[in-house]
């Protein structure tokens, strides 16, 4: 699913990483651990989120994470839009919540990456 596709079922404002919003985005999970993350295939995924500190970008990055999309409206710090545009990370807002943003994009056909995130 094209990255532009999902900021349109989402309703979603694009943060950061705007030049990046045409890829490929062929896997999605949702997580406020980050750890959990560094125990999955997560390559060029979607990661769901409702944190908004630098430590999911630099995890989003270690973990090669497409791009991260922050839910329920939380506005990051400016210092995490900062991290995320000079690593070319495309950061997504979206008023909804996690389990409403997931839903819509399973139904979308969107999946994880194992089958399970």
């Amino acid at each position: 699913m094209k990255l532009t596709e999902i900021i349109t079922l989402l309703d979603a404002e694009v943060l950061a990483g705007g030049d990046h919003v045409n890829k490929e985005i062929t896997a999605c999970g949702a997580a406020d651990l980050m750890e959990d993350l560094s125990r999955k295939r997560t390559k060029g995924s979607l990661l769901i989120t409702g944190l908004t500190s630098d430590l999911v970008i630099t995890t989003s990055i270690d973990n090669q994470i497409g791009t991260v999309l922050m839910v329920r409206g939380k506005k990051p710090h400016p210092s995490m839009l900062a991290l995320a545009e000079a690593s070319q990370l495309p950061v997504l807002l979206t008023e909804h919540a996690m389990f409403t943003a997931s839903g819509m994009l399973y139904m979308a056909g969107l999946r994880g990456l194992d089958g399970t995130w």
